[in-house]
Parts: structure tokens; C-alpha cells; sequence
């Protein structure tokens, strides 16, 4: 079948959204993604699930515009006020990011999900793809990781306080100014790190791109408590089902094993790995900076090498 010449990203690239050539000079972006709760707040879980699907429109350079909400209801019902809250959550967090809703779809289903389909736009000179890195590149991570390891252990009643405060605030908040600037200081390239992890992302952009990765990640690229709950055997599913999957692009084996473990952790609205030229990185760093905006220096990219990913002790 013949590719319609508008679509200007699909999935063979392993991007966060596609992207659909529209007007002069300018694209579509559209994706969508729903889930399970990941903390027990319905409020916050409605937070998390906006800030989540408008992520993959940020990760590609774009702004949001619609949203259409996705709601999985159980049959047995939920409590009084539950999806209320739920929605409440959404239709504030979309309204931060200047998105508006315009509707919805809901079905019965054994277990409770949430989510929307967004539509952005994206200027086509501007756009950030997986397959733009190119060799010399910086690479610079705008959240700290470990979500997925303290929302399990929220589920195992482990997580509360200042913690589950932490958890909270990371994946409520918007990649909006990440993308704004990694845009205005001439990123190549960028993804947002979610559900395949760090190295699951990070291979996805090299192998699209034709490079390698050399990562050198520290301690403080991830989030308090998560590298003592990973020590303790605290971990989702999916980090384990990442590590035996992504593992084969992955070369470096002087890094400890709980950070090693994190790179894989499924992130829920993650941060952005951003990739930019040198002469770049530093007036983009000074100004996530200004806006008080958690970053790292993750890395820079290589000429490709038999590995997606080389590892580094930092």
C-alpha cells in the first residue's frame, strides 16, 4: 500500500505521537493513552492521566489543542464522587495547558482506566522525531525517574507523606515548558520517558537516528527513596518485562545494579530526553534553570556502535 506523502511520522519510527502534514507549514500531532490508577487520589489520578496523554504532543515540539476523554467504568460501579473527581482532575490539568475537551467515549470494563486522545499542532520546520539526533548531540533529561518503582510501592502501602507528595507533584506536572525551550534553543530531537523506561526510549531514539547513546547516569538522577525500594525488591512488572527486552542494546557493566535496574523502570509521565547541539546545550540549561525546572546532563550522543546505549559510571 502506498504511503500518503502527508504523514510525515507513523509508527515505524517508534515515535510518541503521529504527525500529519496540514496547512502551510504546519502538521497535526495526534496520539492517545489511558491506564489504570497509578496513585489513590481520583483527583490526582484524573491529573496524571492529562498530564500523561498531552506529554507525546510535548515530546515532539508541538502544543495541544483537543482532547476527547477515554473511561473505562467497572461494572460493579465505583464510590460516590469517585469519577467525579476523576474528571474534575483531567479537565483542570488540560485546562493548564490550554487544551480544550471536546467530548468522550466511555465503556464498561472489569478494571477502571483513564485517559484522552489529543490533537496538536506543530510547526513542520520545528518538529522533534526519534530519528533526529544526530553525532555530538547533549542529551538532557527534564524529570527524575523512578515512578513506576514508588507507585508500586504506594500499591504495597509502603509510600506516604513527603514521598507520595513527590511521586505526585513529578507526574502532574506538564513537559510543557521542557518542550517550549528545548524548541527555542534548536533541539534535534526529543522523546518523553515513559512506559519502556530510560534505556527502552533511549534505544528507540538511537536506533531511529543512526547513533548511540552514552549515558552516565549518578544518584540524583532519580527520584528519593526510589534506589532503596528497588534494593528491597520493590519493583512493577514492567521494569522486569523492559530489562529482558531493551537488556540486548544495552552495553556497560560498571554501573550498580539499583541504578542499572531504574533505567529500565516504567516511567508514568516521565520527563523529556531532549537531544541538542553542543553550542545549545548550555543557554537551554540556564534557562530550565531560570524557570526552577529539574534537569540533568544525562549524556551525549556517539557514532553508531554495536549498542543502542553505552553506560558509563557518572
Amino acid at each position: 500500500m502506498k504511503k500518503d506523502r502527508r504523514v510525515l511520522v507513523d509508527h515505524t519510527t517508534l515515535d510518541d505521537a503521529g504527525v500529519f502534514a496540514y496547512g502551510r507549514g504546519e502538521a497535526l500531532v495526534q496520539t492517545v493513552d489511558f491506564f489504570t490508577p497509578v496513585v489513590d487520589d481520583p483527583y490526582d489520578y484524573g491529573q496524571v492521566a492529562a498530564a500523561n496523554s498531552v506529554s507525546d504532543v510535548y515530546a515532539m515540539g508541538g502544543r495541544p489543542l483537543t482532547a476527547l476523554a477515554i473511561l473505562c467504568v467497572p461494572e460493579h460501579g465505583l464510590p460516590d464522587g469517585t469519577l467525579r473527581e476523576i474528571l474534575r482532575g483531567g479537565q483542570d490539568k488540560l485546562r493548564e495547558a490550554g487544551v480544550s475537551i471536546l467530548g468522550g467515549h466511555s465503556v464498561k470494563d472489569p478494571e477502571l482506566k483513564f485517559g484522552y486522545s489529543v490533537t496538536g499542532v506543530v510547526s513542520r520546520r520545528r518538529l522533534l522525531t526519534n530519528a533526529g539526533v544526530r553525532r555530538g548531540d547533549r542529551l538532557i533529561l527534564t524529570k527524575p525517574l523512578g515512578t513506576g518503582v514508588l507507585a508500586t510501592a504506594l500499591k504495597r502501602a509502603q509510600l506516604e507523606g513527603a514521598a507520595l507528595k513527590r511521586l505526585t507533584r513529578s507526574m502532574t506536572t506538564l513537559n510543557r515548558a521542557a518542550a517550549e525551550l528545548a524548541v527555542e534553543f534548536g533541539a534535534h530531537a526529543a522523546t518523553d520517558v515513559t512506559g519502556f523506561g530510560m534505556l527502552g526510549h533511549g534505544s528507540q531514539m538511537a536506533d531511529s537516528s543512526g547513533v548511540t547513546l552514552k549515558l552516565s547516569p549518578r544518584a540524583d538522577w532519580f527520584m528519593p527513596g526510589a534506589l532503596e525500594f528497588v534494593q528491597a525488591g520493590v519493583a512493577p512488572a514492567g521494569l522486569g518485562n523492559n530489562r529482558e527486552f531493551f537488556s540486548p542494546k544495552v552495553y556497560g557493566e560498571a554501573i550498580p545494579d539499583p541504578q542499572r535496574a531504574l533505567l529500565f523502570d516504567p516511567q508514568t509521565s516521565g520527563g523529556l530526553l531532549i537531544a541538542i547541539p553542543p553550542r545549545r546545550a548550555a543557554p537551554l540549561l540556564r534557562a530550565l534553570q531560570r524557570r526552577r525546572h529539574w534537569h540533568v546532563e544525562a549524556g551525549e550522543a556517539v557514532a553508531r556502535r554495536e549498542s543502542a546505549i553505552v553506560l558509563e559510571a557518572g
